[in-house]
């Protein structure tokens, strides 16, 4: 009995690094990259440039009538330029969504694929990582998937 005790501490003892290690790999790729490099994502990036141009110039117009609200008719050329601008932006929105959503698709299995076969578990958007403070630090070339998926893409 007195064995026991003394072997079951050494025992869990040797235990304990192979617990700590991780066979989890976490690989980071930037989106934004990514989709500028696919040759099937032209009609995606043309209608996001025209959208964001459009409705910069719609913001700036509601700006300039804001500024200037004097009379009823001012007010009702600003309501009516809010509701253009806000009505644009939901159909942008909208054919943004389905443009992206093939582009998406593809995207999305070309990264599984280099995931998968590089060993990788998780991959975050370097973007939305960056924004939200998720990551602190990372060894940029070794988890970097941004040259892979590219790769794959072609």
């Amino acid at each position: 009995m007195n064995r026991i005790m003394l072997i079951l501490p050494l025992a869990l003892l040797t235990t304990v690094p192979h617990a700590q290690q991780s066979k989890n790999r976490v690989g980071i790729l930037n989106v934004q990259t990514v989709v500028k490099a696919m040759p099937s994502a032209k009609a995606y990036l043309d209608l996001n440039a025209r959208a964001a141009s459009d409705l910069a110039a719609k913001q700036k117009s509601v700006q300039a009538l804001a500024a200037k609200t004097a009379t009823a008719a001012d007010r009702a050329a600003l309501t009516k330029a809010q509701q253009a601008y806000a009505a644009a932006r939901a159909d942008y929105a909208k054919r943004i969504d389905e443009a992206f959503r093939p582009v998406g698709t593809k995207m999305n299995a070309a990264v599984a694929k280099v995931a998968r076969a590089n060993g990788y578990t998780v991959v975050l958007d370097e973007r939305v990582a960056a924004q939200t403070s998720l990551i602190v630090y990372a060894n940029e070339g070794a988890t970097n998937l941004n040259n892979a998926v590219i790769k794959e893409l072609k």
